[in-house]
């Protein structure tokens, strides 16, 4: 129970009258430890591609990544995660080139461990979308996502990705069950201390499609991700989704999109006591960042933004905005 005094007694405005007071009272502290920052690697070499979906976020070569990774390095982000921009000749209906051990993904993962050691961490997303020719995160069989058979291929895009030296694996594909089977092929192969971050509430969201447009997906989905991703009308399924995948041996889980589904953070932290991660999606940094050029909001409206996920629970929060404001976070 909350036992407050009573005005003129009690002035809560004390605590706010100075800088030093407020900071010292602060509850819910940003840092850069954090931070998450996403990289859309492409194919070619000495390219840096704008992306016209996203302002002021760009798709790299492989060869062109330290240009990112120095300043993240320097600014001591714990993690990146990389994205790729496939080439549409290679895309087909199994997503066969998730398994291309010189896929960008895989060229990306030697290039960093090569250059950077372990002085940053390396998360790698788990799913089909970027590699498929309709879109979709599994394999599609008449208009159905078979939920088994893309399991497969995930076990196999795992074991890849932990071979080329990625720390942690990230399943964002939602079929059910890979979580388990991909921890368990994961030992198998000698690969214990590799993490899994499993998003493990991932919801069907309108908030995605900047990212669909930065990996080149967006014109080739056939229908919606209904079927797997979940219903955001809902909060106690998302629970249950949390409470398998922690079963099946998640270190890590994932909400995702970010704002619009703080209960769903805080509800899951609370319930479970495991390390959160939020994703502030490419249409929540798209909607800020148009805000901010177009001056009806400013630069403190990413902050706020990426501590209400720190209020509500989060442990750390992928974001667009991470190299943007590590910087500032650090004075």
């Amino acid at each position: 129970m909350i036992i407050t005094g009573k005005y003129p007694g009690l002035r809560l405005r004390r605590n706010r009258k100075s800088d030093w007071t407020r900071r010292l009272v602060q509850e819910n502290h940003l840092s850069v430890n954090d931070l998450v920052l996403p990289i859309f690697v492409m194919d070619g070499s000495n390219k840096k591609e704008s992306i016209p979906s996203m302002p002021d976020i760009y798709r790299y070569s492989v060869d062109k990544i330290p240009t990112i990774l120095d300043n993240a390095v320097k600014s001591k982000i714990p993690m990146v995660a990389l994205f790729p921009y496939t080439k549409s000749n290679l895309k087909n209906n199994s997503g066969c080139e998730a398994l291309n051990e010189n896929n960008l993904v895989c060229r990306s993962i030697r290039l960093i461990k090569k250059n950077y050691k372990n002085k940053i961490g390396i998360m790698c997303d788990v799913a089909l979308d970027p590699y498929t020719s309709h879109g979709h995160d599994g394999i599609l069989s008449r208009g159905k996502i078979l939920n088994d058979e893309t399991i497969e291929i995930l076990i196999k895009q795992s074991i890849l990705q932990s071979e080329m030296g990625c720390d942690v694996i990230a399943p964002s594909d939602m079929m059910d069950g890979r979580i388990g089977k991909i921890r368990k092929a994961l030992d198998k192969k000698k690969f214990q201390d590799v993490q899994i971050l499993s998003y493990a509430a991932k919801y069907a969201s309108s908030f995605y499609g900047p990212f669909r447009n930065a990996v080149g997906s967006n014109n080739l989905l056939k229908g919606d991700k209904k079927t797997y991703q979940m219903d955001f009308s809902n909060n106690q399924e998302a629970l249950r989704e949390i409470a398998l995948d922690i079963k099946e041996g998640a270190d890590m889980v994932m909400v995702k999109p970010g704002m619009p589904y703080l209960d769903i953070i805080k509800s899951v932290k609370e319930n479970f006591k495991i390390p959160v991660l939020a994703y502030q999606v490419s249409g929540e940094y798209s909607l800020i960042k148009n805000g901010i050029n177009k001056k009806i909001i400013n630069d403190n409206s990413i902050i706020e933004s990426l501590t209400s996920f720190k209020r509500a629970g989060a442990s750390a929060i992928i974001t667009y905005f991470a190299d943007k404001i590590a910087k500032k976070l650090r004075q």
